[in-house]
């Protein structure tokens, strides 16, 4: 590289937030001036992704995808619901998604740097969406789950286009029964997911930091209730009382023990397993996966008429 090193064009991207092939053009372009290639990846429009990339990015859509017995679900996130309507927003988290399959890894970084099936890397291609379509985009979180025999069952909840939408679930059953029937039960274990909101599998799994403040809440709450009643509890009963407060709370939200939501009485558990014996095989419920878009990201809150307001006063 003459003129420039390595170092000048991750220099130039980390400034510009420009793909490394633009960021490598510019500086042959301007003999290794970084101050000029800078000025001339603006010209082109692609170096407005490192500002707007401090923007919140929490609407978007959710892609999944399956192939043979293994599934995918990607969230990629953009400032505005009207972007998650742009065809090439969709497009890029289609393919996106398709990308994340072929390469089986969870690694946002590693598939960011995976070749992009239009060419460049997939993040060569983000870079160019945040330019070109004016807005924060991000590759969030990817997940993917599989089984060795079975069906890997794919759901999009209110869908905006074909693999794409705002719940994206996963229902990986491990089984050698009828493929049609496990579909069938994965559709409807799917729809469950989507509308109970599940945080685990199963108790085991359910996050240790979630259930301790859950017991801190059962306490809070039994000590204060025990105040406004002028009374005292004893320790043991104490005990008992906030055990049987986090098993209440594992059980509803460890997915195979929770009530099957189109019976309202059925444990999930029991539902896999009848769908076991009535099809001759056993059925394992071996992994899901339930992404939300933009869930855990806080947004920000503006005032419109605020800013407005503060405009005409400046």
């Amino acid at each position: 590289m003459a003129g420039f090193t390595a170092a000048d064009v991750k220099a130039l991207r980390e400034k510009t937030g420009a793909g490394m092939m633009d960021a490598k053009k510019a500086l042959e372009q301007t003999g290794g001036d970084i101050e000029a290639a800078v000025d001339a990846l603006r010209a082109k429009g692609l170096a407005t992704a490192a500002k707007k990339s401090s923007r919140t990015a929490a609407e978007g859509l959710v892609g999944v995808a399956v192939e043979g017995t293994r599934g995918v679900a990607v969230e990629v996130n953009s400032e505005t619901d009207f972007v998650a309507k742009n065809d090439q927003f969709q497009d890029f988290v289609r393919k996106v998604t398709q990308v994340a399959l072929a390469e089986g890894s969870d690694n946002v970084e590693a598939i960011k740097a995976a070749a992009y099936p239009d060419g460049g890397t997939v993040a060569d291609r983000l870079t160019e969406n945040v330019a070109t379509i004016g807005e924060n985009q991000q590759v969030r979180r990817i997940k993917s789950v599989s089984v060795n025999q079975g069906v890997v069952v794919p759901y999009i909840h209110n869908a905006a286009a074909t693999g794409l939408g705002k719940i994206g679930v996963l229902v990986a059953l491990e089984s050698s029964a009828d493929k049609a029937a496990l579909e069938a039960l994965g559709k409807q274990l799917a729809m469950h997911i989507a509308a109970a909101f599940p945080q685990a599998l199963d108790a085991n799994g359910l996050d240790p930091e979630v259930i301790e403040r859950e017991r801190q809440v059962a306490k809070d709450k039994a000590l204060a209730d025990a105040e406004k009643d002028g009374k005292t509890i004893a320790p043991d009963i104490l005990e008992k009382r906030l055990d049987g407060a986090v098993k209440k709370f594992a059980k509803e939200n460890a997915l195979l023990s929770q009530v099957f939501v189109i019976d309202n009485k059925t444990p999930i558990s029991d539902v896999v397993a009848k769908a076991g014996k009535d099809a001759g095989a056993e059925i394992t419920l071996k992994d899901y996966v339930r992404f939300q878009l933009g869930e855990g990201i806080e947004k920000e809150e503006t005032d419109f008429a605020a800013e407005v307001a503060a405009a005409v006063k400046g």
